[in-house]
């Protein structure tokens, strides 16, 4: 009996010589875990940004400014617009068997640069002639008789209604000759009008028709057409840009003025008012202005957008030399971490871009470098703008 209870006392001591076995869990269930934490994390931080209002921000341009425009007294943008410009068709109707121009091709006042067929007119004509010759030739007799009539008469061997017969023959056979002559005069006239003429000296913009097809004047048919080609005269291109009509009291025709036109930024052309349209667009509640060109190249061409600068004074020769500078607003431009910067914005996503900065010219910053002409930029970017925030660009 005190044997077996010392061999129950026996299993409860501790034996301290053993080890003790570990219950942590293993390394697999570890990494599972933190697995499962990280994903938990990322969706987290995902769904917050994916819930978090956008900000809105507004934007600007970084742009080419020309010196000059520092003392614009306005800025308008536009399109170069040909004051002189013709869709060219024919006065007559008929198949178009010749074209001898292009696109591209300058063209000279009264040039042929088309023609119909005329075989019909041409056989009128030939008609009209030979009706001339007849009557020239029954003319002559009719002539003859008169006279032989009127001796006659005088002589008493003739009756007064002889006379006035033959004298009512050769009053018809004069008439005969002038219509005849009339109608030569119009199928002269009507194959004049199977020659398409250019009106004055031009450039043609647009072919609108080609070799075969049926051309009428006033074409409403799909099978015909209507103008041949489409010319401008390259001289008298314009900038027409509208101004607000609250601006427009700034203005005054012969003003001068800067234009640049946005396919070649690097360029400026002066100009000076032309006209001011005295009528205001109710919609848009702007006023016409044209702009003409004082000096431009051939490389203007018509329906090229353009920006107008409204200055206070004419362009010095200088002014005109000195080229233009990339500027951005001066709002653009911020302080972080002692470096200027501008924030970009690319697929509205927002990039800190730093940036090397000059002068003042006006209302914007001179920019030496980081950034090119045409980035968009934030607008009075705020202290928790950072690399990589998606924005939304408020309309303006």
């Amino acid at each position: 009996m005190v044997d077996s209870q010392n061999a129950d006392l026996a299993k409860l001591q501790i034996n301290r010589d053993k080890p003790v076995e570990s219950k942590a869990p293993p390394k697999r269930t570890l990494w599972w875990i933190a697995g499962i934490a990280a994903l938990l994390v990322g969706a987290i931080v995902f769904f917050r940004n994916a819930l978090a209002p956008v900000p809105e921000v507004e934007t600007t341009m970084v742009v080419l400014t020309s010196p000059a425009q520092t003392g614009a007294l306005l800025n308008a943008s536009g399109y170069v617009v040909a004051q002189r410009k013709a869709a060219i068709a024919s006065k007559g109707t008929g198949r178009l068997v010749r074209l001898t121009v292009v696109e591209g091709d300058p063209v000279k006042k009264n040039m042929i640069i088309g023609q119909l067929e005329d075989s019909d007119v041409r056989a009128a004509r030939a008609q009209a002639q030979a009706s001339l010759a007849v009557s020239r030739a029954d003319l002559t007799d009719a002539k003859q008789t008169l006279e032989r009539t009127q001796k006659l008469f005088a002589s008493s061997l003739s009756s007064q209604a002889e006379l006035d017969a033959a004298q009512a023959r050769y009053d018809r056979v004069v008439a005969s000759i002038e219509y005849a002559k009339a109608a030569i005069t119009a199928a002269e006239v009507a194959i004049e009008n199977t020659l398409i003429r250019a009106p004055f000296d031009g450039t043609v913009l647009t072919k609108n028709a080609d070799v075969g097809e049926v051309i009428a004047p006033f074409s409403t048919s799909a099978s015909s057409r209507g103008a041949v080609v489409t010319i401008a005269d390259m001289n008298s291109l314009e900038v027409e840009a509208d101004v607000s009509e609250s601006n427009i009291e700034r203005l005054r025709p012969g003003q001068p003025c800067e234009i640049t036109l946005d396919a070649f930024p690097g360029k400026r052309y002066r100009g000076e008012i032309s006209k001011i349209v005295p009528t205001v667009d109710r919609a848009k509640a702007t006023v016409k202005t044209k702009v003409k060109f004082i000096d431009h190249d051939d490389s203007v061409l018509p329906e090229m957008s353009a920006k107008v600068a409204f200055l206070s004074e004419a362009l010095s020769d200088s002014a005109v030399a000195q080229k233009p500078k990339l500027t951005v607003s001066s709002s653009a431009v911020v302080s972080r971490d002692g470096e200027k910067v501008v924030f970009t914005i690319n697929d509205d996503i927002v990039i800190e871009t730093p940036v090397v900065t000059g002068g003042s010219i006006g209302p914007s910053t001179e920019i030496l470098g980081g950034v090119r002409s045409g980035d968009r930029v934030v607008l009075r970017p705020t202290e928790n703008l950072r690399t990589g925030t998606r924005v939304k660009i408020a309309q303006q």
